[in-house]
């Protein structure tokens, strides 16, 4: 009886110990990094995030929305495009979005509207081809200064 105790104990530890990476059939977010935050202008700010995708179907862009609640104008919702990569099931990987600040780069622009410095949120989500959605993340607060 004791060697069955710990024998079933010991199978527990190591089918716990033993789990891989978990995906899901809809497609998981995490928000890992800002290159600032704070963006003078002519800057360009990247955000990091990392994706993971059971089935391996993402759409081809990525939804991204700035908050700036004092100033209704410098906020937005928009689609992005999500760089090309291989698809295969059971992906995960990191994606930079680069954003400028009035700064002469084909990226877009997020800058101040409203006459001041902008302290603003970022959020952002995907999806896949089948419409599932992941959570969104948001950036820690941003502060875009005014030219």
């Amino acid at each position: 009886m004791r060697y069955t105790v710990l024998f079933s104990i010991f199978l527990c530890v190591i089918f716990t110990a033993c789990t891989k990476d978990k995906f899901n059939s809809s497609p998981s977010l995490k928000f890992k990094s800002a290159s600032t935050t704070v963006l003078p202008p002519g800057q360009l700010i990247q955000f990091t995030l990392s994706f993971t995708d059971g089935p391996g179907n993402l759409s081809d862009s990525i939804y991204v929305e700035k908050i700036e609640p004092t100033c209704a104008a410098s906020s937005f919702p928009a689609y992005y495009p999500i760089p090309t990569f291989p698809t295969s099931s059971k992906e995960k990987g990191d994606f930079v979005l680069t954003f400028g600040n009035n700064a002469s780069t084909s990226y877009p622009n997020i800058s101040a509207q409203c006459q001041r410095n902008d302290t603003a949120i970022f959020r952002f989500a995907i999806k896949d081809k089948l419409n599932h959605v992941s959570d969104t993340v948001s950036s820690p607060p941003i502060i875009i200064i005014y030219q």
